[in-house]
C-alpha cells in the first residue's frame, strides 16, 4: 500500500513560536505532542523569506531565481509573476503516480488578475487571483483556493468556477473542516492521496484573529527577545505579540482536529504528515517586523515529519533549504525525483540512514517593489542585482547586501549564531579580509551565484576607499 501524505504549512509562523522550541510565549499543544512523535529538523530555514519564492521552491525543488520569482506574485510590476505551467510540481508528479490530489488555502503562485482586467468577473481585487482548472494548478486536483487576500475572519475560496465561496469562519478553521471532509472522502480509497494545506494566519494584520484565541492572552506580561529594542516594547507591540501567539494557538487546535482524525480512523501508520511554515516573523526583533530579511526570526521555520512506526522520533542537526522539500518528499513517497530539481533529497536522514550533509545553504532577496525596480531602470541597472544575498551554515550567517536603491553602499557581514544567537555583534567584513572563514563563505556563496546565474553585483559596488 502506498503512503498517503499531509503537507500543512503556516504563512508567516516563526521556529521560535512553538511551545516545544522552549523560547516564545507560544501555547502549542498539539504541536508539542506531535514533535514528541516526528523527527525535527532543528535548522530548516526559508531560502527566500517571502511567500511566493518560498512557494515556489516548495512546489517545484528549484530556487526562486530559477524560476524567475524575484519577489511575490502582485501587481504594478512589469514582469506578470506566476509559476510557469510548464515546471514540473510536486502536484504534478504525485497525479501521474496515482494519487489523489488535493490543495487547500492559500496559494500565492498565479499572477493577480487584476495585472490584466480591474473588474475580473471572479471579483480578485489587488493580488489575489482566481487560478481557473487546468495546467495552472499544477496537477493539484481538488481544489479550495485563492490567491493571496489576509482576510482571515472573512475569506473566501475559489473551486472549479469564478464564483466566489464565503463561509464566514476564520480561514484555518474552514480549511481544515474541508481537509477533513476530503479526509472522510478518502480514507477508504485503494488510491493513496495528497493533500497540502496553506494556513494564512499567522500572517498579519495580526488583530484578525478570532476572541476565543485571543482571551488566552490578552493578559500575557510579553517577556521580550533580547534583540528587541526598547524602542519597541511599547504597549502597542505587545498586543501584536498577544495577537500572534493567539493566532498561532488557533493554528495549533486545528492542526490537531487533523492529527485527532487520523489516530481516530487508524490512518497514523499510512500517512506522512509534515508541518511547516514558509518563512517567520521579526516581532520586533532588530526593530523589524514581518520577514525577508536575513535574521533568524525570518529565516528560521518549523519542520517536523511524522509517519508512525517508519520514521523514528527525535532530531535532525541537517541544514534543510526550501528547494529539499519537494526531493526529500518524494523519496519518502518512493517516486521518482525529476531532474529539474536542484535541492536535496534528506529522506535518508528522516529514514535514521547517514547522509552526506550540505555544508551550507543559500540565502537570498531581491528588491521586490514596482518603485524600486523603476528606479533601478532609469539609472541603466537591474533590480536583480541587488538587494541580498547569503550563505547560512551550522555556526554562521554570512550576508552581503547592496541594499535595496541605487546609492545604497554594500555591506559584508559575518554573524557567529553560536556565540552570539541573538545576531547583535555582527563583524563587519573589510574588502581586503583574508580571514580563512570569511573567504571559505565567499567561495560558496560565489559557486551559488555561478550556478544559478544570478546577476548579484558583488565587488563591483564595493567603495574602494574603505
Amino acid at each position: 500500500m502506498k503512503t498517503n501524505i499531509i503537507y500543512i504549512f503556516a504563512d508567516q509562523w516563526r521556529y521560535h513560536a512553538m511551545g516545544c522550541a522552549h523560547q516564545d510565549q507560544a501555547v502549542t499543544p498539539n504541536i508539542d505532542d506531535f514533535a514528541q512523535e516526528s523527527l525535527c529538523f532543528e535548522n530548516a530555514y526559508s531560502t527566500f523569506p517571502l511567500c511566493t519564492p518560498h512557494r515556489g521552491s516548495l512546489m517545484t525543488g528549484k530556487y526562486p531565481f530559477s524560476l524567475g520569482l524575484w519577489t511575490n506574485c502582485k501587481i504594478g510590476l512589469e514582469e506578470k509573476l506566476m509559476l510557469k505551467p510548464q515546471e514540473i510540481c510536486i502536484g504534478n508528479v504525485l497525479q501521474s503516480a496515482g494519487y489523489h490530489t488535493a490543495y487547500i488555502g492559500k496559494w500565492h503562485l498565479d499572477t493577480p488578475e487584476q495585472n490584466f482586467t480591474s473588474h475580473p468577473e471572479s471579483g480578485a481585487v489587488n493580488w489575489d487571483a482566481y487560478t481557473p482548472p487546468g495546467e495552472r494548478r499544477q496537477g493539484f486536483a481538488y481544489w479550495l483556493s485563492y490567491g493571496a487576500c489576509d482576510d482571515h475572519l472573512n475569506p473566501h475560496y475559489w473551486a472549479d468556477s469564478p464564483k466566489q465561496i464565503c463561509p464566514g469562519k476564520w480561514s484555518a478553521e474552514y480549511e481544515t473542516d474541508k481537509a477533513l471532509e476530503y479526509l472522510e472522502e478518502h480514507k477508504n480509497d485503494d488510491t493513496p492521496f495528497a493533500m497540502f494545506v496553506s494556513y494564512n494566519p499567522p500572517h498579519l494584520p495580526y488583530e484578525l484573529v478570532p476572541k476565543r484565541y485571543y482571551e488566552k492572552f490578552q493578559d500575557l506580561k510579553i517577556e521580550w527577545r533580547p534583540n528587541v529594542p526598547e524602542k519597541k516594547r511599547t504597549p502597542k507591540m505587545e498586543i501584536i505579540a498577544r495577537q500572534y501567539f493567539a493566532a498561532v494557538y488557533g493554528i495549533d487546535e486545528q492542526f490537531g482536529r487533523i492529527l485527532k482524525y487520523l489516530r481516530e480512523n487508524k490512518m497514523e501508520e499510512n500517512t506522512l504528515v509534515v508541518l511547516s511554515a514558509d518563512h517567520g516573523e521579526m516581532l520586533g526583533s532588530h526593530g523589524l517586523m514581518s520577514k525577508n530579511v536575513w535574521y533568524e526570526e525570518s529565516i528560521h521555520i518549523p519542520l517536523m515529519m511524522r509517519q508512525k512506526n517508519r520514521i523514528q522520533p527525535g532530531k535532525s542537526e541537517v541544514l534543510f533549504a526550501s528547494p529539499d522539500h519537494m526531493p526529500t518528499i518524494l523519496e519518502l513517497l518512493n517516486l521518482p525525483v525529476p531532474d529539474t530539481c536542484e535541492g536535496i533529497s534528506h529522506s535518508a536522514s528522516v529514514l535514521g540512514i547517514e547522509e552526506i550533509e550540505p555544508e551550507c545553504m543559500f540565502l537570498c532577496s531581491y528588491p521586490g517593489s514596482p518603485e524600486s525596480v523603476s528606479v533601478f531602470a532609469k539609472v541603466g541597472q537591474t533590480h536583480k542585482a541587488h538587494g541580498w544575498r547569503g550563505i547560512k551554515t551550522k555556526e554562521n550567517t554570512y550576508v552581503i547586501t547592496n541594499g535595496y536603491m541605487p546609492e545604497d553602499k554594500q555591506i559584508e557581514y559575518l554573524y557567529d549564531d553560536k556565540k552570539d544567537p541573538w545576531q547583535l555583534h555582527p563583524q563587519i567584513i573589510e574588502r581586503n579580509c583574508q580571514e580563512p572563514t570569511v573567504l571559505k563563505l565567499r567561495k560558496l556563496l560565489r559557486e551559488y551565484l555561478d550556478m544559478l546565474k544570478d546577476p548579484f553585483l558583488w565587488e563591483k559596488k564595493r567603495d574602494d576607499t574603505d
